[in-house]
């Protein structure tokens, strides 16, 4: 079994820390309009009984799932859950219609059973140019539903199909999740703390 050499590692270490320190650095709670609209519209859709809905590819698939859980199960505190789902959960549904229809419907026709306007959606992507992404925040527009995302890349295509996207300046694959959760996690405490 290959062993890593002790500096080896400590170089990694140091460097990925670095990196996402100037990250947080380069980012200002101040320049996050959109962020600070998701927590408004957020409040608002939770106390109208709205839900608050993730979904993401490979690894924003699975911070989608976190995310929701935070809200829908607890973050911090023992309390009543928040209404949130993740569109990356139901093997069925995303298997059918990636079958009888198209992987990039996958999100799309979930949106069109489960949301109604008020609701609202987060899209987690580190490109921002995944076409069922894209296909989703049409669909969710039409409904009437806020469309948010938590994307890298200047926000891909994505931006462009996104009411209010959030757009975070990298396109480090690594950098670009490790602040998805950063900024996932603050909004589940706030939220959290708001309503108790």
């Amino acid at each position: 079994m290959k062993k890593f050499k002790k500096n080896l590692i400590h170089e990694l270490y140091s460097n990925e820390k670095l990196k996402i320190q100037k990250l947080l650095n380069l980012i200002q709670i101040e320049k996050l309009k959109n962020f600070q609209k998701l927590i408004n519209f957020s409040i608002k859709a939770i106390k109208n009984k709205k839900k608050i809905i993730f979904y993401g590819n490979g690894g924003s698939a699975a911070d989608s799932q976190h995310l929701s859980t935070e809200l829908s199960v607890r973050f911090r505190k023992n309390r009543h859950p928040l209404n949130s789902l993740a569109l990356t959960t139901d093997v069925s549904k995303i298997t059918a219609i990636s079958n009888d229809f198209n992987f990039d419907l996958i999100f799309s026709k979930q949106i069109e059973s489960v949301c109604s306007k008020g609701d609202i959606c987060i899209a987690l992507t580190t490109s921002g140019n995944s076409k069922n992404l894209f296909k989703a925040a049409k669909v969710a527009n039409l409904i009437g539903v806020k469309t948010f995302c938590f994307s890298g890349n200047n926000g891909g295509l994505l931006k462009k199909y996104t009411k209010y996207p959030i757009i975070i300046p990298s396109k480090d694959v690594s950098l670009i999740q490790v602040y998805q959760l950063f900024i996932g996690q603050i909004y589940c405490q706030l939220l959290e703390d708001h309503f108790f």
